[in-house]
């Protein structure tokens, strides 16, 4: 395993708040009208997140879905009161790519507002589903009154993930605009992009010891790291999806009996703040301009 720097740089910790249906993987086998008709396991499996959280002594970001905080309004007020930064993942797991500027705004607005008026916080944060960012949206953003998102994913050969202007796996974290800061999920860099080394399917993929290892590369260069996680990647009981196409399944399913294991290792090995909190440590540090 890698040394890590004696002084650790800032790490955030992150949740996308959506069940286990929601999944863009899923999608050519599940429609969201269906949604509302199938199983949910999303407070159990959130709970058993904020349970891990909670042994290791660690604050994070939970990035919640306006669908599950209309529905799972007390699930918004368990998040806040273990002390956890909540934060905008959109109304209905629509990519960015697929709504009109205009509807991007009401989707934006009304989750901010739902979600403000659930947990008593000022939400600052955003995450795009499927990191489906756009330039023009970043406008709008900082307009409805968000001050970072964090959907940037600048990696090798990902055509799905959406691109900010000349954003570089080197600079994670940075102003883009005057008071408004783009987060990065961490990339293992190979130039201006690189290898996705901060949560998902390669997390549950790569041998722990390999994961770890690159983690404390990107730290041993001193830049901040941003890690993200579903609850319901800590669920292998949840139902099998019909019509899914071998490399969907294995995708999907690929370790999940592992991943609570290998995740609260991680927790338990680094330290961890939320999004907001390495925000404002990367600006006090002179970082992220």
């Amino acid at each position: 395993m890698g040394a890590i720097a004696e002084r650790q740089p800032p790490m955030g910790m992150s949740i996308d708040v959506e069940d286990w249906f929601m999944v863009s993987n899923l999608a050519a086998a599940v429609e969201a009208s269906s949604w509302s008709r199938r199983e949910s396991r999303i407070e159990r499996n959130t709970d058993r997140v904020l349970e891990r959280l909670d042994d290791h002594g660690v604050p994070a970001t939970f990035f919640v879905l306006g669908w599950v905080a209309e529905r799972f309004p007390a699930l918004v007020d368990r998040i806040c009161r273990a002390g956890h930064e909540i934060a905008a993942h959109g109304m209905n797991h629509e990519p960015v790519h697929s709504l009109s500027a205009e509807k991007f705004r009401d989707d934006v607005t009304r989750c901010k507002d739902m979600l403000e008026q659930r947990s008593g916080q000022t939400v600052y944060g955003y995450r795009a589903p499927d990191f489906s960012i756009t330039e023009w949206a970043i406008d709008v953003l900082q307009d409805v009154g968000y001050t970072y998102d964090s959907s940037a994913f600048p990696v090798l050969g990902h055509l799905r993930y959406g691109v900010i202007g000349n954003m570089d796996a080197r600079e994670p974290v940075r102003e883009i605009r005057p008071g408004f800061h783009e987060v990065c999920v961490a990339c293992l860099p190979m130039g201006r992009l690189g290898l996705p080394w901060g949560g998902g399917g390669w997390f549950r993929l790569l041998p722990y010891a390999v994961f770890r290892h690159g983690v404390a590369s990107i730290l041993n260069t001193g830049r901040p790291y941003v890690f993200y996680i579903h609850p319901w990647e800590l669920d292998p009981g949840q139902p099998r999806i019909e019509g899914l196409t071998s490399g969907q399944r294995f995708r999907h399913t690929l370790n999940l009996e592992r991943c609570e294991a290998r995740w609260s290792r991680l927790l338990d090995e680094f330290q961890w703040t939320s999004l907001s909190d390495l925000v404002q440590s990367c600006v006090a540090k002179g970082a992220g301009h």
